[in-house]
This record gives C-alpha cells, sequence and structure tokens, in this order.
C-alpha cells in the first residue's frame, strides 16, 4: 500500500541502498539556504500524507468494529497518532533508501531528498526518530501488542519490500504490500489487546486488494519504472497480462471481505456495500483488462482512483455496520 497514492541508473546488483546519490552532489546548486517552512514542509512530505490518510482508513473502523461500538475517544486519538507516526516513519526511511531512484522519475523529482531541501543524514535521523516515537507511544497508550506490530509494519515495509523486494522481483509489490495491511491489526489490538478471525480477514482483503489498486498506477508510470530499472509487473509484462492480473485480485479481494459477513456477523449495510461498491471494482478491473486485450488506450487511473473508493467505502461500513440494529 505503499506507494499507494501516487528512475536512469542501472539497478543495483549487490546493495538496493546507494550510499551517494546524484541529488546529493548537486545539492548546493539546486538548493539555497531553505527556509523554516520549507523545511517543516519537507518533512511532511517524507511521511508522504495522502499515504497515511488511507492506512487510518482502514484502523478507525475496526476499532468500532473490535468494540461493537464507540471506542473511547482518547484509544481512538492514540492509535491514530501513533499510527500516523508508524506509517510516516517506514515512509520517510523509503524516501531515504530510493534517493538514487527517484531523481530518475518524474512523479518523485520534487520529493525533499532530491531537490535538497533536506539532507540524507535529517532524513534518516527523522525517520528513526518517528519509528521509536511510534512504537513508545503505543506501548503507553494503548497496548503493547499494537506497540508491536507498529515495529513489525515498519521493519517489514522498510527491509523486505524496500532493501529486498522492489529493485529485485515483479512480486514486489504484493508481498511488499503486507506492510500496509498492519494497520488492520493494530486497531484491533489497540482495543482489545488480542487478535481475532475478523482483522485476519480484513488483513487478508488489503492484501488483495494492493496489487490490483497498485499495478493501474505503474502501468501509468511504466516509463518511470523502466527507466530506474524497477521491476514493476507492468514492466517486465505486456498490459493484457497486467489487467488480467488485476481482474483476478479484484475478484480475490471482494470474494475474501465477503468472509466477514457470516464470521463478524455483519449486518445489511456492510453486506451491501461489499457487493455493490465491490461489483463496480470489478467492472473497472475486467474494462482495463479488455481495452488491453484490444490495444486501446488504457486509462489505467480509472482502477487506481476507483479501487481507493472502494475500499474507503468498505471499512467505512465496517464502523458503520456494529451501529446500526440492521
Amino acid at each position: 500500500m505503499e506507494e499507494v497514492l501516487q528512475s536512469k541508473e542501472p539497478m543495483p546488483s549487490s546493495s538496493p541502498a546507494p550510499a551517494a546519490t546524484p541529488a546529493e552532489s548537486s545539492v548546493s546548486s539546486r538548493v539555497e539556504a531553505p527556509t523554516f517552512g520549507q523545511k517543516l514542509l519537507a518533512y511532511l512530505a517524507l511521511t508522504k500524507p495522502r499515504v497515511i490518510e488511507l492506512l487510518l482508513v482502514t484502523t478507525v473502523p475496526v476499532m468500532v468494529l473490535a468494540n461493537g461500538s464507540l471506542p473511547h475517544w482518547w484509544l481512538v486519538v492514540a492509535t491514530v497518532f501513533g499510527g500516523a507516526l508508524s506509517a510516516g516513519s517506514a515512509n520517510a526511511f523509503n524516501m531515504f533508501i530510493d534517493r538514487d531512484i527517484d531523481t530518475l522519475m518524474h512523479r518523485t523529482e520534487l520529493r525533499p531528498l532530491v531537490t535538497g531541501v533536506l539532507s540524507a543524514r535529517a532524513a534518516l535521523i527523522f525517520a528513526s526518530s518517528l519509528g521509536v516515537l511510534s512504537v513508545a507511544w503505543l506501548w503507553l497508550f494503548t497496548t503493547p501488542l499494537a506497540a508491536l506490530l507498529s515495529f513489525a509494519a515498519i521493519g517489514f515495509y522498510v527491509i523486505v519490500y524496500t532493501l529486498w523486494l522492489k529493485r529485485r522481483s515483479e512480486q514486489n509489490i504484493i508481498w511488499g504490500g503486507i506492510a500496509g495491511c498492519f494497520p488492520v491489526l493494530i486497531g484491533w489490538a489497540a482495543v482489545t489487546g488480542s487478535l481475532a478471525w475478523e482483522p485476519w480477514i480484513l488483513f487478508l482483503v488489503v492484501f488483495l486488494w494492493t496489487p490490483p489498486h497498485y499495478w493501474p498506477l505503474s502501468m501509468r508510470y511504466k516509463e518511470d519504472y523502466a527507466n530506474a530499472s524497477v521491476p514493476m509487473l507492468a514492466v517486465v509484462r505486456g498490459a493484457p497480462l497486467v489487467g488480467l492480473q488485476v481482474v483476478l485480485y479484484a475478484w480475490a479481494t471482494v470474494a475474501a471481505s465477503l468472509l466477514l459477513i457470516p464470521i463478524g456477523e455483519m449486518g445489511l449495510v456492510y453486506t451491501g456495500v461489499a457487493l455493490l461498491s465491490g461489483g463496480w471494482f470489478i467492472y473497472e478491473s475486467h474494462r482495463l483488462y479488455q481495452r488491453a486485450l484490444a490495444d486501446k488506450e488504457l486509462a489505467p487511473m480509472r482502477v487506481f482512483h476507483s479501487s481507493i473508493t472502494y475500499l474507503t467505502l468498505l471499512f467505512l461500513a465496517v464502523g458503520v455496520d456494529p451501529l446500526l440494529p440492521l
């Protein structure tokens, strides 16, 4: 889910995180004495706020489901704040590690480590500080299990996805997307101090949703990833195959969402939203696939945006359904 909302050097053969980048060598010529406001906005940009928004959309509704009613407002605030710190830390680490390929991609060329507003050292300190604060905050104000899950989420995103898979495998976003599933578990654990079948089902939903959400974006920015030698599926496979994978994962996502109906004893609101919004998501996925087969203009961002709307509606239904006698 990482690069949920949003590169011409060869791909490194040994280490995915080079020590020096073109951006860093030309900082002095590109940025001179950034103001305090510029630095503040740059630190905020390191956290990828739009990605955090979507992750938190999956956290709060799960807390309502776990509690069976609205949780105490302070617990919600504490969990959301801790979750935002966790996601911000992971995203900042990602920008630190990927600063070399960010200089090669048009969609990332204005990131703070590329423009030189922030140094790599500052970004690393910032990312580490957010990570430590996230774990400590969640441990003190929610539950130890939520804190440990936060630590695991950061580690998975940084080590498994960014350092290992992203530059080496076309399966990168499938397994790397697991990091974006953790907010579901963190929300449940913050309320109950344990885990159950319901959060694991929603974990599966987000896991299956991530590829059909992100692959259309990688189709849109195929040349960027190709120039950076990042083997996204759209770079190494043809559009029809990518479209087929999007369709299969969309169907699997909707099927997984329906498992929550019997397991979580969900009512008419969730059932209706899961079926209707899921049907729309599947339709858009099929539309992309058919256009790929016909060699027409793909318009992949339709699927990208519909996937965001689908997940948002689904999780809103997760949070609303327990509050209604339906």
